[in-house]
């Protein structure tokens, strides 16, 4: 993280997020950027100010810091705090940088779940041009007496965002919904889904990248 490489016409951008696959992507974009010669850049981005990071979500992120000194890369940026969809602040870094390829880390999707769900992979296209996407498969590696796509649900929130919601781990007054959710295995961005009670009935929504792609009514009569 201290000097600058020779060759300047490419340039490296990995983007890790909480989960085991950050470590990898960066050792990935490391080997790629050695071939190169040239600058390697680590971004993450989260919703959650640093201060609010959990145990796990902390030591992710001192371990990528340790690793991007091992590895000399150029900067480590933590985007925290950040409203907007992490697709949008990987674009900015990226053209403020002048990055020419940016390494990401996504579970395969069959063509329904493409359809149906969408994918991180296209919402960052549509947000930059003339960069080159390395999508990095993850293999799935919690498997059960079926293939398991999700990791062990952990708590979490709803919180009102505009006319739908948001995922959030911190417990606040400014929560609406309490439940569980399920993180996709291998992604390294908060995609999965979120299940919660409600008048006494389960109900289950899709989160991409933080966000609730389903509409959820409010009920009658519920205090904002």
């Amino acid at each position: 993280m201290r000097k600058i490489k020779g060759r300047m016409d490419e340039s490296i951008l990995v983007c890790a997020y909480y989960g085991p696959n950050g470590e990898r992507l960066i050792k990935r974009g490391h080997k790629l950027a050695t071939l190169l010669d040239c600058p390697l850049y680590v971004l993450t981005v989260d919703p959650l100010p640093y201060d609010k990071f959990d145990a796990d979500k902390s030591s992710y992120v001192d371990r990528w810091k340790e690793l991007a000194e091992e590895l000399d890369v150029e900067a480590f940026f933590l985007r925290d705090n950040e409203r907007r969809p992490s697709a949008k602040v990987i674009a900015e870094v990226a053209y403020d940088l002048n990055i020419t390829q940016i390494i990401i880390g996504q579970t395969p999707q069959n063509r329904w779940e493409e359809i149906t769900k969408g994918s991180f992979a296209n919402a960052l296209l549509r947000e930059i041009t003339f960069i080159d996407v390395h999508i990095v498969s993850v293999d799935r590696t919690i498997k059960g007496a079926e293939d398991t796509t999700f990791e062990k649900g952990v708590l979490g929130y709803l919180r009102k965002d505009g006319d739908n919601y948001r995922l959030s781990f911190a417990s606040s007054v400014d929560n609406h919904y309490e439940g569980i959710f399920y993180k996709e295995i291998g992604t390294d961005f908060n995609n999965g889904i979120f299940k919660f009670v409600r008048d006494g009935k389960t109900y289950q929504v899709h989160v991409e990248d933080d966000r609730i792609t389903d509409q959820i009514q409010t009920p009658p009569n519920y205090k904002q």
